[in-house]
C-alpha cells in the first residue's frame, strides 16, 4: 500500500480505553464500523493526513459527511474480522460479521439474536405502529451491497433510495398484500378496505405518488419496479417469470432505478457551483 502524504496526524484510537465501545471495541472503531455499514460505503487512506482514513460512499461518488478516522480504528476492525481490506490495501469494507454486529446493536435485548441473523428493518406502512421485516429479503439491499470486480456496487445510493421510496409509497398506499389481519384498523359501516371512498388522505396521496413515479419511468419498466421494489422479487425470479436471458434483469433494473432516481430528483454525486456567494445576515 502506498504511504499517504505526510501531514498532520490524528489521534490514535489506541489512546482510548478498551471499554470505550461495545464489546471492548474502541469508540472510534465503533463509529467507523457504523459508517462502513452505510450503503456503498468504504474507507480509504487519506492522501493528505498521515495515518488516517476517509469515508467514501456510493462507489466512485463523493464523500458526503463521511468523516475522517484514525487508521488504528481500521486496524482494530480488521483484527476483529469486522472489516477487510482489498488485495491492494486501498479500500476497507465491512464484512458480514460487521453487519451482524451492527444489526445486533441496533435492536433491543429480546430481538438482538434475531437481528444478528436477520437484517431486521422498520417498515413505515402508515399504520398505528411500525413493523419489522427482514431486509435481507429485499433485492435492493442485496444489489447495493453486491460489488463488481472494481468495487462498484450494482446500484448506487441514489438508485437504492429511489427504490426504497417507491416501496414505502406502495406500502402506504395499501397496494401490497398484507400478511395477516389488521384487527386494530378502524372500520365504518358501509366502508371497508375495498371502498375507495374510505381511504385516508395519506393513502390517496401515496397512491398519487406511486402513479406519478410509474408514469415517469414508463410502462416498459414500471412492471419490473413493481416486482422488484414492491413484491421484493429477486432478479433470478424476474428473469424466470419473464423468460429473460440470465443476468439481463440486472441491466434492466439499473436503467429502471436510474429513471426512478431522476424522477425523485436524487443524484449519485453532489452537484453545484464551485464557489458560493458569501451573504451577511444582520439582525
Amino acid at each position: 500500500m502506498n504511504k499517504p502524504f505526510k501531514g498532520r496526524r490524528v489521534a490514535s484510537v489506541q489512546a482510548q480505553p478498551r471499554g470505550a465501545g461495545p464489546g471492548d471495541l474502541p469508540a472510534d472503531a465503533c463509529r467507523l464500523l457504523a459508517r462502513l455499514g452505510e450503503a456503498g460505503a468504504d474507507a480509504r487512506p487519506d492522501p493528505l493526513v498521515e495515518d488516517a482514513l476517509v469515508i467514501r460512499r456510493g462507489g466512485g461518488g463523493v464523500s458526503v459527511g463521511g468523516g475522517r478516522f484514525a487508521a488504528a480504528a481500521g486496524r482494530a476492525l480488521a483484527a476483529a474480522d469486522l472489516a477487510t481490506w482489498n488485495e491492494a490495501g486501498t479500500r476497507l469494507t465491512i464484512t458480514e460479521a460487521g453487519r451482524a454486529r451492527l444489526r445486533r446493536q441496533a435492536m433491543p435485548g429480546d430481538l438482538a439474536f434475531a437481528a444478528q441473523h436477520h437484517d431486521l428493518a422498520v417498515v413505515e406502512g402508515g399504520g398505528a405502529e411500525p413493523t419489522l421485516r427482514n431486509a435481507a429479503e429485499n433485492p435492493l439491499a442485496w444489489m447495493v451491497r453486491r460489488r463488481d470486480r472494481d468495487g462498484t456496487p450494482l446500484i448506487d445510493a441514489a438508485a437504492f433510495e429511489a427504490g426504497e421510496r417507491l416501496r414505502r409509497d406502495m406500502t402506504a398506499a395499501a397496494l401490497l398484500p398484507r400478511m395477516g389481519s389488521d384487527f386494530g384498523a378502524p372500520r365504518v359501516d358501509g366502508g371497508g378496505p375495498r371502498d375507495p371512498a374510505s381511504a385516508a388522505d395519506h393513502v390517496i396521496a401515496a397512491r398519487q405518488r406511486v402513479r406519478g413515479a410509474l408514469d415517469a419511468v414508463g410502462s416498459d419498466l414500471s412492471g419490473l419496479l413493481i416486482d422488484l421494489c414492491g413484491f421484493l422479487k429477486g432478479l433470478e425470479r424476474i428473469e424466470a417469470e419473464r423468460r429473460w436471458p440470465a443476468r439481463s434483469a440486472k441491466v434492466v433494473a439499473r436503467i429502471a432505478l436510474g429513471r426512478l432516481a431522476e424522477h425523485y430528483g436524487l443524484e449519485r454525486e453532489a452537484t453545484g457551483p464551485d464557489r458560493g456567494r458569501l451573504r451577511l445576515w444582520r439582525g
